[in-house]
């Protein structure tokens, strides 16, 4: 048998070959076994470990062993801003084929208790509110476990709070947590010192489309005045309320700080002056429709705005303008007047009407408040019998709303109160008087539902119930009223030629309820059961109507789109099923 010699360098590159196949042969995984430990901790210990970041990856025997000898430390480096100081680890590494388990078994021991807090402040904070709120909120407290995270959450708080009472240059001198391992305590030491408290300086402007003496009427603080962020933060929600601006931002100019004042700069950018607005909906009180409108946001220097909107729908057509004048100042303070013409054809009435209406409008106690002398003229059929009426009244409104989202409360609620009055030869055909009030409440249950009450009331005493038109008597039935019936077919009826039915003339009084459960199955669509309930009557001749269904619920990106099946219960007027449809927001 001949042999044959290989060389050297030959014999040492097959060698390193033979390494480079056979590494992907030792490559293997780690999985991690957690003992001793659950919940939030758990979580927080696995994300701590480099080990952990190997489930899915390759790693040599020599990396798992290196990488499980670190595995102690990293544990109790993450377990120690939760409290925990004393943590022990102990376990080991198996092999289980050709990958890893690493097993640990953790003892948490107790956390580490707080065994007392310093707050100290180096200058005069005694008696501001926002910082003795701060203050007081600490955490953590004596005797609590310490948790880092609440630590400098609570740090963060007192400095914002004397930041916003007006101690620009406040700094936190000491900062101390003191960690006794031994006796498992810590002790928790800080120290501001607060320096001078500034006050509102000048307020400069700048990009504005109006004179400065137009706009310093929105600020909410005088002269002199101790610099308050919250006050900042008014006069920034203002000029974004007031609709003139793209962009309104407002800031202390601490650079500029002098003497005890800060100066205000507020940079402000035009909004795009005139607006036009249009679309296409559908609802079940009016029919299918179009509106349409525009709106000047500012008509010159002081600010006025104007306005013009149509509907045009199948049971309903408006036309109307209105005239702002806003008076800015704390309470949100406008003067509007406006002329509106309407003509409304329902299964009830018909109506062709004209109102001139000039009203003061205001915050006040929180409620916006509008005091108003309207003007209403025109003519109307109800049940067949014409009408013509002029209305000359004041009339005055309190309305208030809560919601924790604008777009989908789960927790809210609205309250509107009216009344108006008129008196026969004051340029009105009849005297008469009239309260309403209007509810509606809002409570998410669990995750995915919703409770949702509503209720209306209403009374009238008038001489001559037959000169008030159709939008001044009271009807119930339709998507806002009682489902199940139409659009105002809920009311005292009366006898009339060639009709075999008695037909609905209006009430004097109106009492409505209702009750809906809302279950969302996805984030955008969900289920409805309700139940709604009342009448439309006058004197005592009270006659429960109950309308009750199903619907359908979607968050569609222009707003809550409902569509409800309702049917009467137990009427001898009305039977069968009724389509509504809403798209809006609940409050």
């Amino acid at each position: 048998m001949t042999s044959i010699r290989v060389p050297a360098h030959a014999r040492l590159l097959a060698a390193v070959l033979a390494l480079f196949v056979a590494a992907p042969a030792e490559a293997a995984r780690i999985r991690v076994e957690l003992e001793g430990i659950d919940g939030d901790l758990r979580a927080v210990a696995l994300a701590s470990l480099e080990l952990q970041q190997y489930a899915n990856r390759d790693v040599s025997p020599a990396q798992a062993r290196r990488l499980y000898r670190r595995a102690e430390e990293q544990i109790q480096s993450a377990l120690e801003p939760y409290g925990y100081y004393n943590a022990k680890v102990d376990g080991e590494l198996r092999e289980e084929g050709a990958d890893f388990v690493a097993v640990l078994r953790l003892a948490v021991g107790p956390p580490v208790k707080v065994s007392a807090v310093e707050l100290e402040f180096e200058g005069d904070v005694a008696g501001i509110r926002s910082i003795d709120q701060a203050r007081a909120a600490f955490a953590p407290r004596q005797n609590d476990a310490l948790d880092h995270v609440a630590y400098e959450r609570s740090k963060a708080a007192i400095h914002a709070a004397l930041f916003s009472a007006g101690f620009l240059d406040a700094r936190l001198a000491v900062h101390r947590v003191e960690v006794k391992r031994a006796e498992n305590t810590a002790r928790i030491q800080l120290k501001w010192q607060v320096g001078e408290r500034y006050r509102f300086g000048e307020t400069q402007f700048e990009g504005a489309q109006f004179p400065d003496r137009f706009l310093e009427r929105y600020i909410p603080w005088s002269a002199d005045d101790y610099y308050s962020q919250d006050e900042v933060l008014v006069l920034q929600q203002r000029l974004v309320d007031a609709n003139y601006f793209s962009i309104a931002q407002v800031s202390p100019d601490t650079e500029k700080a002098a003497d005890g004042h800060v100066p205000i700069a507020v940079m402000l950018a035009p909004a795009k002056r005139t607006v036009y607005t249009g679309g296409v909906f559908v609802g079940t009180d009016t029919g299918p429709g179009v509106r349409g409108g525009v709106e000047r946001r500012w008509i010159n220097a002081r600010g006025h705005k104007l306005k013009f909107e149509t509907i045009l729908a199948q049971r309903l057509k408006t036309l109307s303008t209105l005239y702002q004048i806003p008076l800015p100042g704390p309470d949100n303070h406008s003067l509007n007047f406006g002329i509106a013409y309407r003509d409304e054809n329902t299964d009830t009435s018909q109506s062709k009407t004209l109102r001139l209406a000039a009203t003061d409008s205001r915050v006040w106690h929180g409620w916006t408040r509008t005091l108003g002398l309207q003007f209403l003229t025109g003519d109307f059929e109800v049940a067949d019998q014409k009408g013509t009426t002029t209305l000359l009244y004041p009339e005055v409104s309190l309305t208030k709303k809560r919601a924790d989202d604008p777009n989908f409360p789960r927790r809210g609620w609205s309250l509107t109160l009216a009344a108006r009055a008129g008196q026969e030869g004051l340029l009105s055909d009849t005297s008469f008087a009239q309260v309403t009030a209007d509810a509606k409440w809002i409570r998410g249950i669990g995750d995915d539902s919703r409770f949702i009450a509503r209720g209306s009331v209403g009374y009238t005493r008038v001489d001559d119930f037959d000169k008030l038109p159709p939008e001044l008597r009271f009807f119930a039935g339709g998507d806002r009223s009682i489902r199940g019936y139409a659009f105002q077919t809920v009311g005292p009826r009366e006898v009339v030629p060639d009709h075999d039915d008695p037909q609905v003339i209006g009430g004097e009084q109106l009492v409505v309820a209702s009750a809906e459960y809302e279950y969302y199955f996805s984030p955008r669509w969900g289920g409805a059961a309700f139940v709604d309930a009342g009448d439309a009557f006058s004197g005592s001749n009270f006659d429960l109507k109950i309308g009750a269904g199903f619907g359908l619920r979607w968050r569609s990106p222009v707003g809550l789109v409902r569509v409800d099946l309702g049917t009467p219960i137990g009427d001898d007027y009305a039977s069968g099923v009724e389509l509504h449809i809403i798209i809006g927001p609940d409050l």
